[in-house]
C-alpha cells in the first residue's frame, strides 16, 4: 500500500481521474474479458473525478461502452428517484452524461423486499464479471470504507449495515433534518473491496488526517477499517496536503 501526497483537492482529482482515463482508454475487450469493471463511490470527494471522466468522454478520449460499474453502497429505504439516493447521485454526476449502457450499471437496491438476498446476489453478479478491476473510494473520518463502520469484520461481504450515530450526523448535511437520514445501508464488504485487483482511495481535508495517519502506521485494526489496505499489494491512498500525515 502506498500513500501519495499531492498539494490540493484539485490535484488529487486530476491524478485519480488520469489513472482511470488511461485504463479505460487502453482497455481492449476480448471474448474472455469483454468489460473493464469499476467499483464506484458517492459523496463529495469523487465529484471532481467524475467531472473529469465526463469531460474525457465528451472530448472523445474515452468510451464507457465496455465498462461495467458496481457502486459501493445505497441507503436502505430510499427509492432510486429520491434525490439523496445513490442511484440519483450517480445519474446526476456521471451516468446520464456518458455512453455507458444502463444494463452495465449495478447499484444495490435499498428498496428490496429481501435485503439479505439483494446482498448475496450482488456478490454473485460481481463474481460473474471476474471481480472488480479498479475499486475507487473515499475514506471516512473514522476510517470507514463504503459504509463499513469500525469493528466490521475484514472478511465481510456485501451486507446490511447499521450506521453509527457519527455517520448519520455527518451525512445529515444532505438531508432536511437528522431524522430524515436512513439508519441502515447496503454496502459491499471489506473483503469485497480487498478482492479488487487495484484499489484507489481518496482522502482530502484535515478531517481525514487521523484516519490516514492510522493507516500509515502499517498496523491492522478492526477499529479503522481502512487499515485493511496495508495487506493489499496494489492499493494507494491519494491525499491532499491537509490529509497527509507528515510525521
Amino acid at each position: 500500500m502506498q500513500i501519495i501526497n499531492l498539494k490540493t483537492i484539485d490535484s488529487v482529482a486530476t491524478h485519480v481521474a488520469d489513472i482511470l482515463i488511461q485504463r479505460i482508454h487502453e482497455f481492449q475487450p476480448t471474448e474472455q474479458k469483454p468489460f473493464l469493471v469499476l467499483g464506484l463511490p458517492t459523496g463529495s470527494t469523487p465529484i471532481p473525478v467524475y467531472q473529469r471522466l465526463v469531460n474525457a468522454f465528451q472530448e472523445g478520449i474515452i468510451s464507457f461502452k465496455h465498462v461495467v460499474t458496481f457502486n459501493m453502497d445505497e441507503y436502505v429505504g430510499l427509492a432510486p428517484e429520491h434525490k439523496q439516493s445513490y442511484h440519483y447521485f450517480m445519474q446526476e454526476h456521471l451516468f446520464q452524461h456518458i455512453d455507458i449502457p444502463q444494463n452495465q450499471i449495478y447499484i444495490l437496491n435499498g428498496m428490496a423486499l429481501d435485503l439479505e438476498t439483494e446482498c448475496t446476489e450482488y456478490e454473485k453478479k460481481i463474481a460473474s464479471f471476474g471481480g472488480i478491476d479498479i475499486q475507487l473510494g473515499g475514506i471516512g473520518e473514522n476510517g470507514h470504507l463504503a459504509f463499513n463502520e469500525p469493528k466490521t469484520p475484514f472478511t465481510s461481504l456485501t451486507h446490511v449495515q447499521q450506521l453509527t450515530q457519527n455517520t448519520i450526523e455527518v451525512n445529515s448535511r444532505f438531508f432536511d433534518s437528522l431524522s430524515d437520514v436512513p439508519t441502515q445501508a447496503l454496502t459491499i464488504g471489506l473483503q469485497t473491496i480487498f478482492n479488487a485487483k487495484q484499489i484507489i482511495i481518496m482522502a482530502t481535508g484535515n478531517k481525514k488526517l487521523n484516519a490516514v495517519q492510522t493507516v500509515s502506521s502499517g498496523q491492522l485494526s478492526i477499529n479503522c477499517p481502512a487499515t485493511l489496505l496495508n495487506n493489499h499489494n496494489n492499493a494507494i491512498i491519494v491525499c491532499d496536503e491537509t490529509a497527509y500525515p507528515h510525521n
